[in-house]
């Protein structure tokens, strides 16, 4: 039989294993970007193909999410209004609030 300590040091490690594989990113999954005091937060963020990102507004004022490529823009975000988009193919998205353009982030899909 092992030692307690061991088996109890193995059951942490699993159990660690578990939650990295849960907490990861998957595809069709969702994911948070919340627009609090001017800033995205996270300002980066990693996700895999498929992913649905929604930002959500937490500030006073509005706030909008524009793709530096183009390729996704959101309408003018109220406080509490949130913006959806799903990234379908890997690469890295730099994007900015049109309103306010120092505001900036950037979504990094990996597969």
């Amino acid at each position: 039989m092992p030692h307690p300590r061991l088996l109890l040091l193995g059951l942490a490690q699993l159990a660690l294993a578990v939650v990295l594989v849960v907490a990861g990113p998957r595809a069709g999954g969702e994911a948070r970007v919340r627009i609090d005091n001017f800033s995205f937060g996270p300002g980066a963020l990693s996700v895999a193909p498929g992913t649905t990102v929604v930002w959500h507004n937490g500030d006073d004022i509005p706030h909008t999410i524009v793709a530096a490529d183009a390729s996704f823009h959101s309408a003018a975000l109220d406080s509490d209004e949130t913006y959806a988009f799903t990234f379908p193919a890997a690469g890295e998205y730099v994007y900015f609030c049109g309103l306010h353009p120092f505001m900036t982030g950037k979504i990094i899909v990996t597969p």
